[in-house]
């Protein structure tokens, strides 16, 4: 008995518990981490914050207007995730421009549009976007050595924001032989529904 106290004592202490029956292609914290203070602006030049996490569970996906596979099939399927949710006000999808040269507000707009009109489609300088995706565990680079046709290397993981504001779980994308890396939108969702649930 006494064994048993101090193990829960212990998951209690460092804030540990049992986690959710997810898959293999969720990296989950049972501890989430929290978010940096930043400021981005969306698609409509309004300013963006830690704020607009509160209260709503967050999916954040890094790509650019220019992508030719992997953003728009991921934004696809974020697309299909956020029509399949039971209650649409709970979860709300950010698409993270890490190519700010090129993707102005009027270009997101356009893009994003394409999706759905009430994903946020956000960026930022790179002194603030780069620290912002670093701190969700994500990465992006640009080959400045390129020319105005550049590609942009990004992850194609989502990062999972709680409705606190913290990150609490990176989906992992499907990598097959021959095939653009992408995440799974059906098994995103059952895990989405364990990990809010």
């Amino acid at each position: 008995m006494k064994k048993l106290l101090l193990i829960v004592s212990i998951f209690i202490l460092f804030g540990c518990g049992p986690a959710p029956d997810v898959s293999e292609k969720v990296v989950w914290y049972p501890k989430p981490k929290a978010v940096k203070t930043f400021e981005l602006k969306d698609q409509y030049g309004e300013v963006v914050t830690n704020q607009d996490f509160t209260d709503k569970w967050n999916l954040l996906f890094l790509g650019y207007t220019s992508c030719p596979d992997v953003c728009p099939m991921t934004l696809l399927k974020l697309t299909h995730v956020y029509q399949s949710v039971e209650n649409k006000d709970s979860l709300q999808v950010w698409f993270i421009s890490v190519d700010p040269e090129r993707d102005t507000e009027e270009k997101r707009l356009a893009y994003i549009r394409h999706f759905d009109p009430d994903f946020k489609a956000v960026s930022a300088e790179h002194s603030v976007l780069f620290p912002f995706v670093r701190d969700l565990g994500l990465i992006y680079a640009i080959n400045q050595e390129q020319t105005k046709e550049y590609y942009v290397d990004h992850s194609a993981s989502v990062a999972l924001i709680n409705p606190k504001g913290q990150l609490e779980a990176i989906f992992k994308p499907t990598h097959a032989a021959g095939a653009v890396p992408t995440i799974d939108d059906k098994l995103l969702l059952a895990d989405l529904e364990k990990i809010i649930n």
